[in-house]
C-alpha cells in the first residue's frame, strides 16, 4: 500500500501542471490551443477528469502540416552525425523522465505499472536503435551492368503523418516517430484522443533535446476530423497508422486522391497451438502472458487458444486455476497484473461478448465479470468448448479474453488457424522439428514464435497479412518506408546509341 500511495503522489505531482493549463497542440516549437476548444482526459481508473485537451480541427492539422514541410529541408540536410547526436540525447530524456512517463501511461490507460515501467525504457531503446542506422539510412548499392555503372540511394519521403493508438501508446509512438526522424523526416504526430499524456511528454523531451521547431509536431484530436484531415492533406506524404482494420481501410480511402503512402498495423485474432509433444508448463505460461498481460489490448495477443484434443482437458483445468488467480487492480499497485479497460465505449464492447458467448454456446470458464463499479474493470476471462465459426473466435475482442478451441491433428489445426480474416502473429509449441517447419510454412500470418511468446527484436520485420496490415516496421523495413529509392546510371563507354532520324 505504501508504494501504492507513493505513485499515486508523484503522479499527482507530474500531472499539477497540466491540471492547472490543460494539454496544448505543439506546432513549430510552440504551444497552440485547439481551434475545436477543449476535451476532457478521463482515467479509466475512476472516471475522473485527468485534465482537458486541446481539440485539434483540419485547420490545426493544416498549420502543422505546413510547418513540418518548412522544417523538413533544413532537417534532411543536417549531417547525419548531428541528427543522430540529437536522437541519442532524446533516448537519454526518455531514460531520465521514465518513471514519469510510466505513471502518466498508468493512470492515462489503464495499463498495469509492472508492464509499463519497462514501456518508456523500450521507447528509448528505440531511439537508441534508430539513432545508430541514422548514418547508413541513406546508403544504396553499387549494380554494374555491361554499359553503366548503377548507383541506388535513398532519399526521406518528406512530411509524414503519425497516428498512434491507445493501448501502449508512448512505446508505440516511438516506434513510429524514431525512424521517421533518422530516416531525415519530419513528423505530424495525432495521438489517440483517449491517451493524450505521454504525447505531450515525448515532444516535450525530443525539443529539449534539440530537436529543431516544426520537425516534430503534436496535435491532439478525433480520427473523424484532425485525423481524417492528415490523411488528406497534400503536404503530407506518409501515413504510419496503428489501430483497428477498419480506420485502416478509412485511411487507404482518405488518402487516394493525393496518394499517400500508408504503412498499417492493424488487428488481429492470433492463434497460439499448443501441441501435445509440447513443453506444456512453458506453452502455459506463454498462452496466459500473450492474453492477459497489457489487459489484452494489443493487437498480438493470442487471442485463440488451439489446444490438441489429447490434453485438452488437463491444460485448461490448469489454465482456469491460474486465470482466476490474476490480480486485477489499480494500476499503480506494482503487484496489479490487469487494470481497467481504457475506456467506456472500449468497456463496453468487452463485455458484451460475455453474453455474446453464452448465447453461441460456450462455456464461460473463468471470469466474464466486471469487478466494482469506479472504473472499468473486468475479470479475465476464458471461454471453453468454442468453435471457429463462434464471434468469439472470429472477432477481435481486444481485451483480457481468450478463447479455447479443441483440434485433432495437424492439417485440423492448421485449418482453424488460417480460417480468419486476420494474420498477425501465431505462436506454435511443438518439439517435433518437422512439424515445426511445416506448420510455420503454411501458417498465414506475418510473425510466428515456435516455443516462444513474442519476443521484439527491432532489426527484425514488424507486421502482418490479409486484414492484419501492409507494410513492415523495424530494422532496414522501417527506412523502407519513410524513404524513396533513387537510381542513377553513369556511363562507363561509349556504348551503342540507337539512332532515330538520323541521315
Amino acid at each position: 500500500m505504501n508504494v501504492l500511495n507513493d505513485n499515486i503522489n508523484k503522479l499527482n505531482n507530474h500531472l499539477e501542471r497540466f491540471r492547472a493549463g490543460g494539454i496544448m497542440n505543439r506546432v513549430a516549437g510552440q504551444d497552440m490551443p485547439g481551434t475545436g476548444g477543449m476535451f476532457p482526459s478521463i482515467s479509466p481508473v475512476d472516471k475522473s477528469v485527468i485534465c482537458d485537451v486541446a481539440l485539434g480541427t483540419a485547420a490545426d492539422i493544416d498549420r502543422a502540416a505546413n510547418a513540418a514541410h518548412d522544417a523538413f529541408a533544413s532537417w534532411r540536410d543536417m549531417p547525419a552525425m548531428t541528427r543522430k547526436k540529437i536522437l541519442v540525447r532524446i533516448a537519454d530524456g526518455i531514460e531520465a523522465r521514465a518513471e514519469e512517463i510510466a505513471l502518466c501511461e498508468c493512470w492515462d490507460t489503464g495499463q498495469a505499472y509492472k508492464f509499463m515501467s519497462k514501456a518508456a525504457l523500450r521507447g528509448a531503446e528505440n531511439f537508441r536503435y534508430f539513432a545508430d542506422q541514422v548514418v547508413q539510412a541513406r546508403d544504396g548499392q553499387h549494380l554494374q551492368s555491361p554499359t553503366l555503372m548503377n548507383v541506388t540511394t535513398r532519399k526521406p519521403i518528406g512530411p509524414v503523418g503519425v497516428i498512434t493508438p491507445w493501448n501502449t501508446p508512448f512505446m508505440l509512438s516511438t516506434w513510429k516517430i524514431a525512424p521517421a526522424l533518422a530516416a531525415g523526416c519530419t513528423v505530424v504526430h495525432k495521438p489517440a484522443e483517449a491517451s493524450p499524456l505521454t504525447a505531450r511528454l515525448l515532444v516535450e523531451i525530443s525539443e529539449e533535446a534539440g530537436l529543431p521547431p516544426g520537425v516534430l509536431n503534436t496535435v491532439n484530436g478525433f480520427g473523424d476530423d484532425a485525423g481524417k484531415a492528415l490523411c488528406e492533406h497534400p503536404a503530407i506524404k506518409a501515413i504510419a497508422f496503428v489501430g483497428e482494420s477498419r480506420t485502416g481501410s478509412l485511411i487507404t480511402k482518405q488518402g487516394a486522391d493525393t496518394l499517400k503512402r500508408n504503412h498499417l498495423e492493424l488487428g488481429g485474432k492470433n492463434p497460439v497451438i499448443v501441441f501435445d509433444d509440447a513443453d506444456l508448463e512453458r506453452a502455459l505460461d506463454a498462452v496466459i502472458f500473450m492474453i492477459y498481460s497489457i489487459n489484452g489490448e494489443r493487437c498480438t495477443s493470442s487471442s485463440r487458444l488451439l489446444i490438441q484434443d489429447t490434453i485438452r482437458e488437463e491444460f485448461e483445468a490448469k489454465l482456469i486455476a491460474r486465470v482466476n488467480r490474476i490480480k486485477v487492480g489499480h494500476p499503480l499497485d506494482p503487484a496489479t497484473e490487469i487494470g481497467p479497460l481504457v475506456s467506456q465505449e472500449h468497456f463496453d464492447k468487452v463485455t458484451s461478448y460475455f453474453e455474446i458467448a453464452r448465447q453461441d454456446g460456450a462455456t464461460v470458464a473463468a471470469g466474464g465479470e466486471t469487478v466494482g463499479n469506479d472504473g472499468y474493470f473486468v475479470r479475465p476471462t476464458l471461454f471453453t468448448g468454442a468453435n471457429n465459426q463462434m464471434r468469439i473466435a472470429q472477432e477481435e475482442i481486444f481485451g483480457p479474453v481468450l478463447t479455447s478451441i479443441s483440434f485433432s491433428t495437424e492439417e485440423e489445426a492448421l485449418q482453424i488457424a488460417n480460417d480468419t480474416d486476420y494474420g498477425l502473429t501465431g505462436y506454435v509449441w511443438t518439439n517435433d522439428l518437422t512439424r515445426a517447419l511445416r506448420f510455420t510454412d503454411r501458417l498465414d500470418a506475418g510473425m510466428i514464435w515456435v516455443n516462444s511468446e513474442n519476443v521484439r527484436h527491432l532489426p527484425t520485420p514488424f507486421g502482418g497479412v490479409k486484414a492484419s496490415g501492409i507494410g513492415r516496421d523495424g530494422g532496414d523495413w522501417s527506412f523502407e518506408f519513410y524513404m524513396e529509392q533513387k537510381h542513377i546510371g553513369f556511363a562507363t563507354g561509349q556504348h551503342k546509341i540507337t539512332k532515330l532520324g538520323a541521315l
